[in-house]
């Protein structure tokens, strides 16, 4: 009697600590009995500046909610193409992370929300105030059908032209506002030895990048989004005379091109080999800080030739995948990353700038400063090479469109080219 009775009460006991247990899980739940109080960030962000800005958000984030742990799951490797990869797998899986960085425009809207895999975020928005705090533009970009599925953390402008003080000094060059004028000043230096334009086109976004440009650069912004829309077709004229005057820019590129990437590239600029490079604006925290060189001082920037007034907007999002089992959790951390605080914290380590409008422009240097006003000013485009213009099927043709061209400089098969990849559009 004596062990059955110690028996029955060591399974009372073992119910009692299991009823309280459950207590406490549906306390710490996040949303209809979930368990989980760790969120998971996906990123490709590793480098120096960007890896330094995550940990600080993910350090204030953890003060401000200390019953909250983040995992910091971010994967190096190929400007994010590795991530991404690993992504994928991950989401076809069902196996998705709590939130994940993802490119505003087609690459979250006619990617991950195309294919049901995403949860709209109209109610942090309206909650946060936030349509008035983001450029509509900006919203458009991580929306789909009327409803908004992700929070800008960055801005980076894609449109900029990064050139070398000293050589632009030495040769009498001006900053150049159009294309002719590009020409005229690429001729001038390339006479006298020095290569007006570096490109590291190992990876191809970089030699797509300018592509875009000098199609904003022809068409203008409206034209070039009713390009990426289907309004216009890609053997319009325009599109054309911005395919020649593509190849002439390349004309004036290093002939090392194809062995080099973006940072090869940067450093023939800082070295005074080649006077300038089309890049976006993580160009300036790589000359400021890997090269340590000063802004406005050994090195200048200035808006792609005939883009003045358009900003080409790359932005770095996170969304709500659906499936995760905290969602409660993932909302204050998306809220988190939507603040001016978070903001102000992650992008002067970046190099980028806010997404907000409203962000404290005393933290940002000059460059800073200037983007922001810009930002603010100016009429926003996507980018094509990251991911923002169109989908993924067709930024894949395309961009095997570019390296043929950038080979053999033949306009004809590469328009062919860009029309036949538009059906993936």
């Amino acid at each position: 009697m004596k062990k059955s009775y110690g028996f029955l009460m060591l399974v009372a006991l073992a119910l009692v600590l299991a009823a309280c247990s459950g207590s406490d899980d549906a306390k710490g739940s996040s949303d209809g009995g979930e368990k989980s109080n760790t969120v998971e960030i996906f990123s490709w962000w590793t480098g120096a500046g960007e890896e330094a800005g995550l940990l600080a958000l993910i350090d204030a984030f953890e003060k401000k909610y200390p019953e909250i742990k983040v995992e910091n799951a971010a994967v190096a490797g190929g400007a994010g193409t590795n991530a991404k990869a690993v992504l994928a797998t991950r989401m076809q899986g069902n196996d998705p992370p709590s939130t994940f960085q993802v490119h505003g425009g087609d690459e979250l809207n006619e990617g991950w929300v195309a294919a049901g895999k995403m949860e709209p975020l109209n109610d942090l928005y309206e909650k946060n105030g936030w349509k008035d705090k983001f450029p509509e533009e900006l919203i458009d970009l991580v929306s789909k059908d009327g409803k908004i599925y992700s929070v800008p953390v960055n801005i980076h402008r894609g449109n900029v032209i990064f050139y070398n003080k000293k050589v632009f000094e030495e040769h009498n060059i001006k900053e150049p506002t159009t294309l002719d004028e590009f020409f005229a000043a690429a001729e001038k230096l390339k006479e006298a030895g020095v290569t007006p334009m570096a490109l590291g086109d190992k990876n191809s976004w970089p030699a797509t990048q300018i592509f875009e440009n000098t199609l904003l650069s022809v068409l203008g912004p409206d034209d070039y989004k009713k390009l990426f829309e289907g309004e216009i077709p890609w053997d319009d004229e325009r599109v054309v005379k911005a395919a020649e005057k593509f190849g002439k820019i390349l004309d004036y590129v290093n002939e090392d091109h194809s062995a080099r990437n973006w940072q090869d590239s940067a450093q023939l600029v800082a070295d005074g080999e080649a006077a300038m490079l089309n890049m976006g604006d993580w160009a300036k925290g790589y000359f400021s800080n890997d090269l340590k060189m000063k802004t406005n001082k050994d090195f200048g920037y200035f808006e792609f030739p005939g883009t003045k007034g358009e900003f080409a907007v790359i932005t770095d999002t996170f969304g709500l995948p659906k499936g995760i089992e905290n969602k409660k959790d993932v909302k204050k951390f998306l809220t988190f990353l939507g603040s001016t605080k978070a903001q102000d914290i992650f992008n002067p380590l970046k190099g980028s700038i806010p997404a907000r409008t409203d962000a404290d422009e005393s933290k940002y240097d000059a460059y800073g400063k200037e983007a922001m006003k810009d930002f603010k000013d100016s009429r926003l485009v996507p980018s094509l090479a990251h991911g923002s213009a169109a989908a993924a099927g067709f930024l894949t043709k395309a961009n095997q469109a570019v390296n043929i061209f950038v080979t053999q400089r033949d306009v004809d098969t590469f328009i062919k080219a860009l029309k036949a990849a538009s059906s993936e559009m």
